[in-house]
């Protein structure tokens, strides 16, 4: 079979976008195609399209939305890696953003001089973004200046904002109810927070683990295991899973949370702990991230304006308040250098908006040869 399909690479992860109407229409055949064309059983996907790593074994399904205030729905899929099968709880910014310049390139929006909107929704949490796209001279470009930490490479420039991004998954922003509370694991206590925005969350004080949140991430490595636990236990406390159903390694995001302090990034520059605002490292299913998933960006910006999470104990300057319509800016540290945030909140004091700087750029158009036997639509 002969499958239409897109590389696209938004921020700091490629994602294989592909139009709704070249796949299946069920998520279970959707999921017997991408863990054939990705060679997802194989832990090096050598026979596939996939990267072999987190941020490279991406995919979502773009189709255009019929509300009038939606442009494209996208159903996103984190692929396995040595593991055949597809997680589907989560959603991932980077991916929105290559998403963002899919829309306009393949016409579900009409590119508009100086900047295009694409207003997007994800229908595995329901979350809706927003994302300006720069279209010079009502054109998209082939390539930009934009860089964001994490790659050397330039992009098209990308603003993306989720909207009410709270309680997507589990219905709250704090789904325990608690800011901050000692979770157990295997006998021990770590002090955690445990947020749904962006994606659901679980962030740990780094003393709690003996750790700064500036490690580098040879030393995160380390604590992948006890990290997973983390997120294993955090998922049931959560209500993602019940005891002793399958662990999903995408979903909760699982990050360490540390005050602002000197540090030295990946590509070897020096950061001073003035720079930014509250140190982080975030793993990516089994392994350290390199930079920071934009989900868990959002995630911790509401934990910043959410009074007694563990970023407020981390924040020099104690708990950010944010009034009603006015912009906080959040700077993170992260190993690939600082991300910067801004959120604003409703007058309830919920995280109405929260943007980021991104860069994307289309790699490729391509035909995909798949063995899956799911019955693809006509038009592929």
């Amino acid at each position: 079979m002969r499958i239409p399909a897109t590389l696209v690479r938004g921020g700091t992860s490629k994602c294989w976008l592909f139009d709704g109407q070249d796949v299946p229409a069920s998520r279970d055949q959707i999921e017997a195609l991408l863990i054939d064309t990705f060679n997802a059983a194989d832990p090096r996907q050598i026979d596939g399209v996939g990267g072999a790593t987190s941020t490279t074994s991406k995919a979502a399904v773009v189709s255009a939305a019929s509300d009038d205030d939606v442009d494209v729905d996208y159903l996103f899929a984190q692929v396995g890696i040595g593991d055949g099968r597809v997680e589907w709880g989560s959603n991932c910014g980077n991916c929105a953003t290559a998403i963002a310049l899919y829309a306009v390139s393949h016409g579900f929006v009409c590119a508009t001089p100086g900047t295009t909107l694409v207003r997007m929704r994800n229908l595995n949490t329901g979350t809706r973004l927003e994302a300006d796209v720069s279209t010079p001279d009502g054109k998209l470009p082939a390539f930009g200046e934009a860089q964001v930490p994490g790659t050397l490479a330039t992009g098209v420039p990308v603003t993306l904002a989720f909207l009410d991004p709270a309680g997507g998954s589990t219905g709250s922003a704090l789904p325990t109810r608690h800011a901050r509370e000692e979770l157990s694991v295997d006998g021990r206590n770590y002090l955690v927070t445990m947020i749904d925005a962006g994606a659901p969350m679980v962030l740990v004080a780094a003393a709690s683990l003996g750790l700064t949140g500036t490690e580098s991430l040879a030393e995160l490595s380390e604590f992948v295991p006890v990290l997973t636990e983390i997120r294993s236990a955090a998922s049931v406390r959560m209500g993602l899973r019940s005891a002793g159903s399958p662990v999903d390694h995408a979903v909760p995001k699982v990050a360490i949370v540390g005050p602002a302090r000197d540090f030295v990034t990946t590509g070897g520059q020096h950061i001073s702990g003035s720079a930014y605002d509250v140190s982080i490292r975030t793993l990516s299913m089994h392994a350290p991230h390199p930079a920071i998933g934009l989900t868990s960006a959002v995630g911790i910006a509401t934990a910043a304006i959410t009074a007694g999470t563990v970023v407020n104990a981390a924040l020099a300057g104690g708990a950010i308040q944010t009034p009603p319509d006015a912009a906080t800016h959040l700077r993170i540290g992260t190993a690939a250098g600082i991300i910067a945030t801004v959120a604003t909140v409703d007058p309830f004091g919920r995280p109405a908006r929260i943007g980021l700087e991104r860069a994307a750029r289309v790699i490729s158009e391509s035909i995909i040869f798949t063995r899956a036997t799911a019955t693809v639509r006509a038009s592929a």
